[in-house]
């Protein structure tokens, strides 16, 4: 049986759903409450609101607090990877593993999975991930530095959304906040 839940966030109302073996989506926040409960029951149609048990629940708060600008990472959320196919799965190991405030390039995700070139089937795969904001793939820009795309409501700007709130550095450009002890610590420029 899958469940659900929608929970408030800095970004707005986001659904999660889990099964016995873990959480088998998360889905951003839409337009409305129920535009985000529309999407999420368009993937997971059998899915029963329920309330959340422990495990779930500690996930959703470190994605609350993760809105709220806290650095905190969700590498070790339970998720139900069956059926994942081996491309995707390294991709988003790769992604789980890219710390909040900080970026990798699609090509980058794609050399670190031993597939220098697939940059766009990197692409394909972040996509396609079903697990928003738990495999950060908004953590993944292009090699020009430009965004890149991004499939979740909003699109892009949920993307640069996320980045803000992360404090990351999409780029090598210094920016006036560098050294300002108000952000927490000193940024370093990516390579």
């Amino acid at each position: 049986m899958t469940s659900f839940v929608l929970f408030d966030t800095a970004l707005g109302t986001v659904g999660l759903a889990w099964a016995e073996g873990g959480i088998v989506g998360v889905r951003l926040p839409a337009a409305s409450r129920e535009a985000t409960r529309a999407s999420l029951l368009a993937r997971h149609p059998a899915a029963v609101e329920a309330e959340p048990p422990a495990a779930i629940r500690a996930v959703i708060d470190r994605i609350v607090a993760l809105t709220r600008g806290e650095r905190v990472d969700l590498v070790d959320a339970p998720l139900d990877r069956a059926g994942l196919a081996d491309f995707p799965a390294r991709v988003y190991d790769v992604a789980l593993a890219i710390p909040p405030g900080e970026t990798l390039t699609y090509g980058e995700v794609a050399r670190r999975i031993g597939e220098p070139g697939a940059a766009q089937a990197v692409g394909r795969a972040l996509g396609a991930n079903p697990w928003p904001i738990i495999v950060p793939c908004h953590r993944v820009l292009a090699a020009s530095g430009g965004t890149g795309g991004f499939s979740a409501p909003g699109g892009v700007a949920t993307k640069l959304k996320l980045l803000s709130i992360e404090r990351a550095r999409t780029s090598a450009a210094p920016t006036l906040f560098d050294d300002d002890p108000a952000f927490g610590l000193a940024v370093k420029p990516r390579a």
